[in-house]
């Protein structure tokens, strides 16, 4: 693993009480950034998380609030900002499939305008609207924005076909986030595979088995797998920007 001295750095992690989020706001503060755990004020998740890493001698605070929610978004970002003091790196986590069960392309009745609504206002505005918001304190400390995305938003089935399509808008707008904010911030995106983490979706064994199977490297990818990648990119990588990077153990492939 490579390590980072983040000591005086800053980050803001969305949907960061659990799996990959919280992997990620805990990398961080390991090497000594201070961190800002988002998280929607009713999870109980949320407290605990800023809890644990407080725990361990880490730096972090809470950040709670919903990134799908116009106008709360705006405000959790503008406080955590102003409650670190800076801020070095937003990693655009939060998200949610806005089901419990895979929803195959063909089912399209089940493809609801309420599912849609809610993807779209927490996968992609969600998105838009915190690096809007940040935009100028990344700008101000030469940061970095990563967002995740998704292999599904790459061609491949996801938990829906909207699902997927949010993701794909997730890729672009890291192409063009990329675009408005260069040259003083970076913007790039992970597209994670099958993941063993708390997540929504209740995948069948079947289905968990076949994820390992068609693996190139015969394993899920655990959250600290992401994690990992998303420092590089917000903390390394130095002339990377718009790009999304697939982490999936070759399941692609």
């Amino acid at each position: 693993m490579i390590r980072y001295d983040l000591t005086g750095k800053t980050a803001l992690v969305t949907g960061g009480a659990s799996g990959i989020g919280f992997a990620t706001a805990k990398m961080l503060a390991g090497f000594g950034a201070t961190v800002a755990v988002n998280f929607l004020a009713d999870d109980p998740r949320g407290p605990e998380a800023v809890e644990t890493l407080a725990a361990t001698g880490a730096r972090a605070i809470a950040a709670p609030g919903s990134v799908g929610e116009a106008g709360a978004a705006e405000a959790m970002v503008q406080k955590a900002v102003a409650d670190l003091g800076r801020l070095d790196l937003l990693v655009n986590n939060a998200g949610t499939p806005g089901t419990r069960h895979r929803i195959a392309p063909p089912q399209l009745d089940l493809i609801t305008e309420d599912l849609w609504s809610l993807l779209l206002e927490v996968n992609l505005l969600g998105v838009f609207r915190c690096a809007k918001a940040a935009a100028p304190a990344l700008k101000a400390a030469g940061g970095a924005i990563v967002n995740t995305a998704s292999i599904a938003g790459l061609g491949r089935a996801g938990s829906s076909l909207a699902y997927s399509a949010t993701k794909a808008g997730v890729v672009s707008l890291t192409q063009n986030l990329a675009r408005a904010l260069a040259p003083e911030v970076r913007v790039n995106a992970i597209a994670p595979g099958a993941v063993d983490s708390s997540w929504m979706v209740e995948w069948t064994d079947e289905e968990r088995q076949q994820s390992i199977d068609r693996a190139l490297l015969k394993r899920r990818c655990q959250p600290e797998d992401l994690a990992e990648v998303i420092l590089f990119l917000g903390f390394g990588a130095a002339m990377v920007t718009g790009q999304t990077v697939t982490v999936d153990g070759g399941l692609t492939l």
